[in-house]
């Protein structure tokens, strides 16, 4: 029998990309939990699914409620049997996290206590993954890349609201014996993300010939670095992770029951190769101009790293160069501008 797999915040960026995974490798059904605010567009889910059979599409139900109230009987009848939680939604945006602390909490922490009080009445639940970041770990200094388990220090309300919503994770998995997995991810980019975001925001800049702005050190000379990577290699690695047979927790991980994974691109890049990538890959020229990074905005990290050595030890890395991955999200946005659109 086909599997369920409840995704909240389907109709976000990364896990649209889930979604189109799951469809293509899969026969499961898929239910899509969202609200539709700033981060959910049902545009994604559409252009995504129109490539699809009719018959497929239809293995997608999308069902409307906010996460910060319980999930009542009626939305749990609509919701159906389910095999599987993804929880991908979240607030994500770090400036407006800094504005509205609270706002994040209750998107971050109150939601995800919600999600996980639903799972524990699911019976067979057979895993639950509650999508971490990167962030909860802080800035990184040169040459240290966090593992798993290293201490947090959350350096804005939106990274604080996640680790707190990772540690309730944490605490159903020991309390209640929930099969949860954490997964801590970097930056990530690709088709139909909001054009906000540093990627999509370099491609139209670029494209019309503006001046972008690369965050750097106080001496306004080191760019910012990531390890960018690809929603779709986001989405394979969680699919490798939902298809682990008798995964142990190793010993170095301190005798913790809740397994924590790190989805990390292969190359760390700083903000001004990427730009240079970006302009390269429209064969245009890139202006830009380098900024004090935390002056003008707070909060915010010159660098963030994670190590990727565990899931390697699994099997699992991308399989795609980054630059390749950038190219082809290059030439795909250019192909489709009303994506580069601000009300997108």
């Amino acid at each position: 029998m086909s599997k369920t797999v409840l995704i909240t915040g389907g109709a976000g960026f990364i896990a649209h990309h889930v979604i189109e995974r799951i469809l293509n490798t899969t026969d499961w059904n898929i239910v899509s939990l969202d609200r539709l605010d700033y981060s959910g567009n049902l545009n994604r889910l559409d252009n995504m699914m129109s490539g699809f059979p009719a018959e497929t599409r239809k293995r997608v139900k999308i069902v409307y409620h906010d996460l910060k109230a319980e999930i009542n009987p009626q939305t749990r009848s609509i919701i159906g049997k389910v095999d599987i939680i993804m929880h991908l939604a979240a607030g994500s945006h770090v400036d407006r996290s800094i504005e509205f602390p609270m706002e994040f909490v209750m998107d971050n922490v109150v939601a995800t206590c919600n999600i996980l009080n639903y799972a524990r009445t699911i019976d067979n639940l057979e895993r639950l993954v509650y999508f971490s970041t990167d962030e909860v770990f802080g800035p990184a200094p040169n040459g240290v890349y966090y593992k798993e388990y290293d201490r947090y220090n959350s350096t804005n309300p939106y990274s604080a609201a996640k680790a707190g919503g990772e540690e309730l994770a944490v605490a159903f998995e020991n309390t209640y014996k929930l099969p949860i997995y954490i997964t801590h991810t970097m930056n990530v980019f690709g088709e139909r993300q909001h054009p906000e975001k540093y990627i999509p925001m370099c491609i139209r800049k670029v494209q019309n010939g503006e001046t972008i702005t690369v965050h750097s050190d106080s001496s306004r000379t080191i760019p910012g670095s990531r390890h960018y990577i690809h929603a779709a290699d986001v989405a394979d690695a969680m699919m490798f992770l939902l298809e682990l047979k008798d995964f142990v927790m190793p010993p170095e991980f301190g005798g913790a029951k809740c397994p924590k994974f790190n989805i990390v691109g292969k190359e760390e890049i700083n903000n001004l190769q990427l730009a240079l990538i970006i302009a390269n890959s429209q064969g245009k020229p890139l202006n830009y101009e380098m900024v004090d990074f935390h002056s003008s905005r707070p909060g915010h990290d010159l660098r963030y790293s994670l190590s990727g050595d565990f899931m390697k030890s699994l099997g699992w890395e991308p399989k795609i160069a980054l630059t390749e991955r950038i190219s082809q999200v290059v030439t795909w946005t250019l192909a489709n501008p009303d994506w580069l659109s601000i009300n997108v």
